[in-house]
């Protein structure tokens, strides 16, 4: 916004800016370029962006990338203190610039800004539109922060795109139709799954439940969700298992449509995503199917790794019994109709992400591109004169499959507790590797207009980035990486030797 024109007494022009520090320099903006001051918020950092950018931040709902004034200086980081702001600059695309401290807002005779003397008083890195004397200072310097910008990020064209669609994922995953996919999950030490297509989405348990009357001990209350309600249920008490005796924070709810109505099933730790040939899914044995317990609840069975490892499907409308249905009609009654929580969102309008993540950020993958998630290997071949963030190859159910290990493709240090670590198997148009992350958390169903551009202003990402999911309400940001580009920029011509490879 445009400062109205101030004039010094003798008519001489007046000029307002706002200055702060680095270190002990001092330097300054015009006002009218300043749109706030404010705390360093938190950022969610960006992957390949360049070493000044701190980050993306959510200011009141909107996506805001954060620069470091001492990285586009080319000075080392020190970390934000108590002192330290951040100096949201007004323009179409705003950003926000953290700096040491804020000093004042001062006014000043325009006379006073000597634009010939910048070059002079410029160090290395800086970039100058005019100096000026103030009161106790030897030299305030005004930066030309435009021009600071424009050098420290490459601006990239962005193919015009919506981010939550991925266009070559159709074509890419025409050689897997055939396939169905399961998420898998343990359940009293064994192992389960539901098709990934009646999975509206996985969360962590929520903290607070509200318990709902005249339910059994397998309800197990009502949780805020969304914009309404949702009852959780324990799939330990479903398949005729007793409670656990205590809670080690991994649980998980799947969020699925039984008759119409949205239900979490708790489960007691999400175990893969996996990619099944239907050939390997049985029917269970018959003197299974004739029990009314548990087993009773039982599609099919999964015959997997040679069928060392058996997967019992169920389904959804199979799990509840009619005097359990009935009851939570009358929890539903007493509990502001919670099985109509929610009114049903065309599938259209939606996209599901695979979260994960890395340190203390979070990424998404279209659920699409996405073949499977299971456990990093023991055995995990190397591959001489290859980048270090190469892991090597491994032999996943007789194809050679590429392993890219994220947090040195990120450049972060490596992971002391691996036992969560996960193997996502990510399959674009041309390749498919596997990416060892630190965790998989969720899969997460989110509106497709909820999910943002990136900001432009992520140099060597731009690409890698493809949007934002800025979770307000639960003081989360995910960013969506588009796995093309992501396998593309990471192999650059490997993968294609792979692909003709043998172990």
């Amino acid at each position: 916004m445009a400062e109205p024109s101030l004039q010094a007494a003798d008519g001489a022009a007046l000029r307002r800016f706002l200055t702060f520090r680095m270190e002990e320099r001092f330097y300054a903006l015009p006002a009218e370029e300043v749109s706030e001051v404010i705390r360093p918020p938190i950022v969610a950092r960006v992957p390949q962006g360049p070493r000044s950018l701190l980050g993306i931040a959510n200011l009141r709902g909107n996506v805001l990338p954060v620069a470091s004034l001492r990285g586009l200086l080319g000075r080392e980081e020190a970390g934000l203190g108590a002192s330290s702001r951040a100096i949201v600059l007004d323009g179409a695309a705003p950003v926000a610039l953290a700096v040491d401290g804020v000093d004042a807002l001062i006014t000043i005779s325009g006379d006073l800004v000597e634009s010939e003397r910048a070059a002079l008083a410029a160090h290395p890195g800086e970039r100058l539109r005019g100096v000026f004397q103030s009161a106790g200072r030897d030299v305030v310097k005004v930066l030309d922060i435009n021009a600071l910008l424009a050098e420290a990020f490459t601006q990239r064209a962005r193919p015009k795109r919506a981010p939550a669609a991925v266009t070559s994922t159709a074509k890419s995953m025409e050689s897997t139709v055939d396939r169905e996919r399961l998420v898998s999950f343990e359940v009293a030490g064994q192992e389960y799954a539901l098709a990934l297509d009646v999975v509206s989405e996985i969360i962590p348990r929520p903290d607070q439940l509200l318990a709902a009357p005249h339910g059994e001990s397998l309800v197990l209350g009502v949780a805020a969700y969304r914009e309404g309600l949702l009852p959780i249920l324990s799939l330990r008490g479903l398949l005729g298992f007793g409670a656990a005796t205590e809670s080690d924070g991994r649980e998980k709810v799947l969020v699925t449509r039984v008759g119409g109505a949205l239900v979490g099933l708790l489960a007691d730790r999400t175990r893969a995503v996996i990619a099944v040939d239907p050939a390997f899914l049985e029917p269970p044995p018959a003197v299974l199917a004739a029990r009314m317990v548990g087993e009773a609840r039982i599609k099919a069975i999964y015959r997997g790794e040679g069928g060392r490892r058996l997967i019992s499907v169920l389904a959804p409308e199979q799990l509840f019994r009619e005097d359990v249905m009935a009851k939570l009609t009358d929890a539903r009654d007493a509990v502001s109709a919670v099985l109509d929580n929610i009114a049903a969102t065309p599938a259209t309008d939606q996209a599901l992400f695979l979260v994960f993540r890395l340190g203390d950020e979070e990424f998404g993958l279209p659920i699409e591109a996405v073949d499977e998630v299971a456990r990093v290997p023991d055995r995990v071949t190397r591959v001489p004169k290859t980048p270090k963030f190469l892991e090597g190859v491994v032999n996943l159910r007789g194809e050679v499959l590429p392993v890219v290990d994220q947090r040195r493709r990120f450049g972060m240090p490596t992971l002391e507790d691996t036992t969560r670590r996960r193997l996502v198997v990510v399959r674009t148009q041309r390749h498919r590797a596997g990416l060892i992350v630190d965790s998989v958390s969720e899969v997460l169903r989110t509106a497709r207009d909820a999910v943002e551009e990136a900001p432009d202003l992520t140099g060597e990402a731009v690409r890698l980035v493809n949007g934002v999911i800025n979770l307000q309400d639960a003081g989360r940001m995910v960013l969506l990486l588009d796995p093309a580009e992501l396998l593309t920029r990471a192999e650059r011509g490997l993968l294609d030797k792979f692909e003709a490879a043998d172990l």
